[in-house]
């Protein structure tokens, strides 16, 4: 079967990342749409969106640590196109450091999270605070549905304890839109705020997020400060 490559000029110009951005600003535009904009093009067997779709899951695997290297191992980015979004991401990560972010009330976490919001997964993230309740780190622990297994006590803590963080807040996705909490999302956060407690570094949080809107287990009452 041979395989039919979309060129950008047959997509609907609404739908167009480019034209997106131009009308509607950045913020409006997915991870995979901004990524687009970035290469420009594709190439002649593989489509922009096609090869942005490839590029995204490996920033996601490596919470954005990525280099030129890694970049050029991808099939369809030369030298140039990865150079380009490694400065892209450095100059992006100079000018946008979470660390100046001040978490006083729930919602306050959900600018640096809510990109993932459209993710067809569920992607568990765990940001490290320090005694100001500055965000120091903004990671992607698992991706998978939430339970037991996956977020496991030992996996959440690891780099906050590294961080030397004072505290943490964890988030996570629901692809389906709905916020609120399963029985499996709730013994996740009692388990994680216990070993908080024996570690020292307090689960100030954890939040259920979708494209629309978010549950706070501290703005119900369902975590003890």
């Amino acid at each position: 079967m041979v395989k039919t490559i979309r060129k950008m000029d047959e997509v609907p110009v609404s739908e167009r990342p480019r034209e997106k951005l131009q009308a509607h600003g950045a913020e409006r535009l997915s991870d995979q749409e901004l990524l687009s904009v970035l290469l420009g093009s594709g190439t002649r067997t593989k489509g922009v969106d096609e090869l942005a779709a490839e590029v995204l899951p490996l920033f996601d695997r490596r919470n954005g640590r990525v280099g030129v290297e890694d970049l050029i191992a991808i099939s369809g980015l030369g030298s140039a196109k990865a150079s380009m979004l490694a400065a892209a991401l450095e100059f992006g990560r100079r000018v946008l450091c979470p660390k100046t972010r001040k978490i006083s009330f729930p919602a306050d976490v959900l600018p640096l999270v809510r990109h993932y919001a459209d993710r067809r997964q569920e992607y568990f993230l765990c940001l490290s605070l320090n005694g100001a309740h500055e965000v120091t780190a903004v990671r992607v622990v698992s991706i998978g549905l939430v339970n037991r297994t996956i977020v496991h006590p030992r996996e959440v803590f690891a780099d906050p304890v590294t961080d030397r963080a004072a505290a943490v807040i964890v988030c996570h996705n629901h692809p389906s839109g709905n916020v609120e909490p399963s029985a499996e999302d709730r013994e996740v956060t009692n388990r994680l705020a216990s070993a908080g407690e024996t570690l020292g570094i307090a689960l100030l949080d954890h939040v259920i997020f979708g494209e629309e809107g978010y549950f706070s287990f501290l703005e119900h009452g369902e975590i003890d400060h």
